[in-house]
């Protein structure tokens, strides 16, 4: 035997039984567990012998939002670096595209805070952070110049350290203008001195999702921790908050469907009612892989088959649409940090909730279509206006659920821009 036969026999060894677990049902099992156990351990009045094993519970949880913020940053650069450099858009329909999704995006954020300004789900009853800490909070108000001034960095590393994510965008989109527009001329040229770049920024790119579904893997044992922890010590009161967290979430993703629906009647030539049975199956498949890449095969053929638009149309919403199109992502994140206000009893005013959209915004481009990712872009949106990120860890709880409805949204907006590209004319039977 070889060393080659070696290396694909060890390849073709299969996965250990828990791998094979489905993530969601791992998470609903620690979920079970975790209760079981905070029970156990008291259920709200804990004896003074378990309170630091109790404490000790919370260490997964603190490991992976540490490993979540070390990702947040190289993510989003290598995000928009890798899709400047390898999607392919079209200048007229390139820029009417760029408005659709911009002001899509805009709309979701703006919904997601307006449900938590108004059900204020942080209101409902109380939490307390991993750990002990993060209840201070650094207070920051919106300062337009100010904002202007920080976007420029004084090193070039210094976002990646600092997890800005404005300064992070603006060093991202002008090093992938830069490459773009050398590739460009060398392929004008007859040249492939770009290529070597564009692969080391695939590679790295494929490199920082690899290691952040190794983070993921060990979000159930975080749940399992910080719910334990959470039931022994607490009992039952914190969830109600989280139970009016989920619902002001689902009622917003609800609303940006309906606006979806909307532009989709007024925008174009589909029926919103076949928009929404022909989308069955994208809808299905989003919400099993909780993944907008993976759906992004299905969306891009029932686009054409079921509702009937023009490949062209097809191409730009599902294909190109899919790599920043994350308006439920975004929604969650707003409507996130507004809840986490709340439960800190502080106020965020309109001048702080324009950071929160603008850094939304800019976020939910590195979110990448791939599950749990928006988890990791979160980070840099507490950070913009100085929610303790502790507190990430709590909503994890109830994220492996969330995270499924807001890819649905994902997969229906990136269906929406491609009927609005479409027109308000179906296409003729010689185009189809």
């Amino acid at each position: 035997m070889n060393e080659t036969d070696s290396i694909d026999n060890l390849e073709a060894k299969p996965h250990p039984w828990w791998k094979r677990i489905p993530l969601t049902l791992q998470i609903v099992i620690a979920l079970i567990l975790a209760v079981t156990l905070g029970v156990a351990l008291g259920a709200g009045n804990p004896s003074a012998a378990n309170k630091s094993f109790i404490e000790t519970l919370a260490i997964p949880a603190e490991l992976v939002l540490k490993a979540l913020r070390a990702l947040a940053t190289p993510l989003i650069l290598m995000a928009v670096l890798h899709t400047f450099l390898t999607t392919n858009i079209p200048g007229t329909a390139g820029r009417r595209l760029a408005v659709l999704l911009f002001t899509n995006t805009t709309v979701a954020i703006v919904i997601g805070l307006f449900v938590a300004n108004v059900l204020r789900p942080g209101t409902w009853g109380s939490l307390t952070a991993p750990g002990g800490g993060g209840g201070e909070t650094a207070s920051k108000s919106f300062d337009p110049w100010g904002l202007l001034k920080d976007a420029i960095p004084e090193a070039i590393l210094q976002p990646l350290v600092n997890n800005n994510v404005i300064q992070l965008i603006v060093i991202g989109l002008c090093l992938a203008i830069v490459l773009r527009a050398i590739k460009s001329e060398q392929l004008a040229q007859g040249k492939r001195g770009f290529q070597s770049i564009e692969d080391i920024i695939g590679i790295l790119f494929e490199s920082i999702i690899r290691i952040l579904h190794w983070v993921i893997a060990l979000v159930p044992l975080a749940v399992f921790g910080i719910v334990g922890k959470t039931v022994a010590e607490k009992g039952f009161e914190p969830f109600k908050s989280l139970g009016a967290f989920v619902i002001a979430v689902l009622l917003g993703l609800t609303l940006q469907a309906c606006y979806y629906l909307t532009r989709v009647k007024l925008g174009s030539w589909v029926n919103p009612l076949n928009f929404l049975r022909g989308g069955t199956d994208a809808f299905l498949t989003a919400f099993s892989t909780d993944s907008s890449t993976a759906t992004m095969p299905v969306t891009f053929e029932i686009l054409q088959t079921k509702i009937g638009l023009r490949e062209s149309s097809a191409a730009l919403g599902a294909l190109v649409g899919t790599n920043f199109n994350n308006d439920g992502t975004a929604l969650y994140e707003a409507t996130s940090a507004l809840f986490i206000s709340q439960v800190l009893g502080l106020h965020l005013n309109i001048g702080q909730q324009l950071i929160v959209i603008l850094t939304s915004i800019f976020a939910s481009v590195g979110a990448a279509g791939i599950p749990e990712a928006g988890l990791v872009t979160m980070t840099l949106v507490f950070t913009s206006v100085g929610l303790p990120t502790q507190y990430i860890a709590l909503l994890i709880t109830v994220d492996w659920f969330l995270d499924r409805c807001r890819t649905v949204i994902n997969v229906m907006g990136d269906m929406t821009v491609s009927a609005l590209l479409d027109g308000k004319k179906p296409r003729s039977v010689d185009e189809a």
